[in-house]
């Protein structure tokens, strides 16, 4: 198949490099710097040359801000066959976009992300793949995402981003929230120094994937259920109440290891 992708970074070019020993792969990026060392994938320098490789899929990797320009962009000069695809972590607009496109579509989110993976081994690694999705293009990804022993489950736009509000906006809001109270007096422990390595890993990303993520409209339900909790944690605290922290604890571990899950 011809492929061309929209963005080159780091999870545009994970898609590069895989796709590429299979696939006829074209890559465009506005960073022209981002388009170095991409292996077999050949680089259009712009929109037209991208279109021109006549592309049967074009998968959209450039950052949520951007992606619906991107298509509009790109979109006029493909071929109406052209499949069209996105791996956005949080769906907005999205939907409505392919709506007035009128093309075919596959909307994808895998959930592993290249600074915190080994994506070398995605083992027990989840993807999502949305159910509105063209079947051609939904088999296309199932396919691509099991070779490589990912988990892959399906949901429509709505429920894909109340999921993703919970399993990427809470992580991400207690680990801005633990780098925000950090102090130059810290003696970190080790569970401290664990925190601190997810933190520096995380706020290496670029800010608009953060942005992207806490501005999912369901983020606020999230962490509005966080200062409750925080809230409850204050109120055991202040009563010394040993029953009813052994209890909070109890339902903690519960929690935890749940087998309920959408990922379980």
């Amino acid at each position: 198949m011809r492929i061309a992708v929209l963005g080159a970074g780091k999870m545009g070019r994970w898609l590069i490099r895989e796709l590429a020993p299979k696939h006829e792969v074209w890559a465009h990026d506005l960073d022209e710097a981002r388009l170095a060392g991409l292996g077999r994938a050949k680089v259009a320098r712009t929109i037209n040359e991208l279109a021109d490789s006549g592309p049967e899929l074009l998968i959209n990797a450039v950052n949520l801000k951007n992606t619906i320009a991107a298509f509009e962009a790109a979109v006029p000069r493909l071929r109406p066959t052209c499949l069209l695809a996105d791996v956005a972590s949080v769906k907005g607009a999205i939907p409505e976009y392919y709506g007035k496109a009128g093309l075919r579509f596959v909307s994808i989110h895998p959930m592993f992300g290249p600074t915190f993976a080994n994506v070398t081994r995605l083992e027990d690694e989840n993807a999502i793949i949305i159910r509105e999705s063209d079947r051609e293009g939904a088999h296309f990804f199932f396919d691509f995402f099991r070779e490589r022993q990912v988990y892959v489950h399906e949901y429509s736009f709505e429920q894909h981003d109340r999921l993703i509000a919970h399993s990427l906006t809470l992580p991400f809001a207690s680990t801005m929230v633990f780098a925000a109270c950090m102090n130059s007096a810290t003696v970190p422990g080790t569970t401290f120094k664990k925190h601190l390595e997810i933190a520096r890993g995380l706020l290496s990303e670029d800010d608009d994937l953060l942005a992207e993520i806490i501005f999912n409209p369901h983020s606020i339900v999230e962490l509005e259920h966080v200062t409750a909790r925080l809230e409850f944690l204050k109120h055991i605290i202040r009563a010394r109440d040993s029953e009813e922290a052994a209890e909070f604890f109890r339902r903690l571990r519960e929690n935890i290891h749940s087998k309920d899950g959408p990922f379980s």
